[in-house]
């Protein structure tokens, strides 16, 4: 799926106005709050937002929509993205391909962010591609996930079922929702996983963030400070 497609059929669970709504607001606030405390960005720290949504809600580009100095923030995206240059006009924009290298020089910024897309560029291979590219641009990089242990799945409403990969393709197409069983779509993120993918020789925190429910919370988050 394109980006603007995962972000419409993301939306059509999160309803607006409605309580998934609301809990995704306070989740993406609370990881905000976290980015904040663990990269403290300035008014002269320049910031790389890869996979901005094009879908303008509350709780959609919060970087965007929460930060002071947004002229620092370059963002890029897979589509042309004319709804979210519109909001956010003081944001560069970029788009890119699918699976290409960021057209930017090594170091270029000083924190890479990405926020719930590393989980949707498809097989292990894209998505250490998609890791490696953050750590190459950005002297600092801070990606959250969504928490594969967290009890209902973020895409789907759908509980529990995405704890078994062999469960959950089935169930996604018994109640109508295929795609989101494909691994080229959707491949859930758990602690674990999330480590393995990192590229070597960068230290690197990863924790849970979101929803606090301990090792249930919502979303999951990595952190990598400078290279030493």
């Amino acid at each position: 799926m394109a980006a603007a497609e995962v972000d419409g059929r993301y939306y059509e669970v999160v309803k607006t106005g409605g309580l998934a709504a609301r809990l995704a607001h306070h989740a993406r606030r609370r990881m905000h709050a976290l980015f904040l405390d663990l990269c403290a960005p300035g008014p002269g720290t320049s910031i790389l937002d890869v996979g901005v949504s094009d879908v303008l809600r509350d709780e959609a580009n919060m970087l965007e929509r929460s930060h002071a100095w947004p002229e620092t923030i370059t963002a890029v995206g897979l589509g042309e993205a004319h709804a979210f240059q519109a909001a956010f006009p003081a944001v560069r924009y970029r788009r890119i391909a699918p699976g290409a290298k960021l057209p930017f020089a090594d170091g270029a910024f000083d924190i890479a962010v990405s926020n719930a897309v590393l989980e949707h560029v498809g097989g292990e291979a894209a998505q250490r591609s998609f890791l490696a590219e953050l750590f190459r641009v950005g002297r600092r990089v801070f990606v959250t996930v969504p928490n594969r242990l967290f009890p209902v799945e973020h895409h789907t409403a759908i509980p529990l079922a995405h704890w078994s990969d062999r469960l959950f393709p089935p169930v996604c197409r018994a109640l109508g929702k295929p795609d989101w069983g494909r691994a080229e779509n959707l491949i859930l993120m758990s602690r674990r996983r999330l480590d393995a993918l990192c590229p070597p020789g960068r230290a690197r925190r990863i924790g849970t963030a979101g929803l606090p429910l301990g090792p249930f919370s919502s979303n999951l988050f990595l952190y990598a400070g400078p290279p030493e």
